[in-house]
This record gives C-alpha cells, sequence and structure tokens, in this order.
C-alpha cells in the first residue's frame, strides 16, 4: 500500500475541490451583498443570489474544462466532474433560493441560465476531451519520419 500526500496542485484539480471553492466563493459574495445591503449603502437586486450562483457556475465550469486536460484518466475525471457540477448547481440552488426566497421559476430568466451554462459545461468538456485526443495522437506519431501514406488509386 503506498502512501500518497496530494499536493496543492493535486487538490485545485480535484472537481470536488473546485466546486467547494465556487461554493465558498457564492457564499462569499452572498455575505458581503447581506452586509452591504444592512448598512443602507445599497441594496442589490433580489434576483442577486441567483445571478452569483450562475456566475460561479459558470466560472467552475471553465476551469474545470480546462483542469481536464490533466488528468491522467479522463473517465474518471468526468464522473467526478459531473457530479461535482451537479452538487455546485443543486447547493447554489438551494442558497439562492433561501437568501432570496425566490424559486428558480420565480427568478426570471436564471432558470434558463441554468440551462445553457449546464448545456455549456457539457460542451465545453467534450471540446477538451477532442482537443486532448489530438494532443495525443500528435504526440503518439513518429515526427522523424512520418509514415508515407499511398493516394488512392496508385500503388
Amino acid at each position: 500500500m503506498t502512501d500518497e500526500k496530494k499536493t496543492f496542485f493535486d487538490r485545485v484539480y480535484d472537481p470536488f475541490y473546485q466546486a467547494g471553492a465556487a461554493f465558498l466563493a457564492a457564499v462569499l459574495i452572498n455575505g458581503v451583498a447581506g452586509l452591504v445591503k444592512s448598512t443602507g449603502f445599497m441594496t442589490p437586486g433580489e434576483r442577486f443570489p441567483w445571478m452569483t450562483a450562475a456566475s460561479l457556475m459558470l466560472c467552475f465550469a471553465v476551469f474545470n474544462s480546462v483542469s481536464s486536460l490533466t488528468s491522467e484518466n479522463i473517465v474518471k475525471y468526468w464522473g467526478r466532474a459531473v457530479y461535482a457540477f451537479m452538487a455546485l448547481a443543486a447547493s447554489n440552488g438551494l442558497m439562492a433560493w433561501a437568501i432570496s426566497g425566490l424559486s428558480i421559476a420565480q427568478a426570471g430568466s436564471y432558470r434558463w441560465i441554468y440551462v445553457v451554462v449546464t448545456i455549456g459545461y457539457l460542451i465545453f468538456l467534450g471540446m477538451m476531451a477532442f482537443m486532448r485526443s489530438i494532443v495525443d495522437f500528435a504526440q503518439r506519431e513518429e515526427w522523424n519520419r512520418p509514415r508515407l501514406r499511398q493516394k488512392r488509386g496508385k500503388k
């Protein structure tokens, strides 16, 4: 049995740590908005928590899909990443509902923003997998003497 110590960068690339960081950022932003509101200096909109939730989901989607390029096992990473995204979407949505008192249906266009961010995340993951397959193919190709391919019809 090996004792593996995770470095900081290993944790940064773990999807659940990324989702946790995005959720903590949402809590922090909403907390600061609550403090600003309590001082009376400025009043954030009633849908501000939904905007925060959606924007941090988008940040997670971009950063997570880019960090998928560094994973050793892409299938394992994707499984963890999709579960982390679902957990982030649910937790951010519940927090936004608890703070604002508005359900996602009452929050206007944020239901569609959630759908677009989710579909965009899956597209980002697909693009990164395609880019990774191209890079893997290019690294396997022998660049000293590329294979000569025959044209069709000529022998």
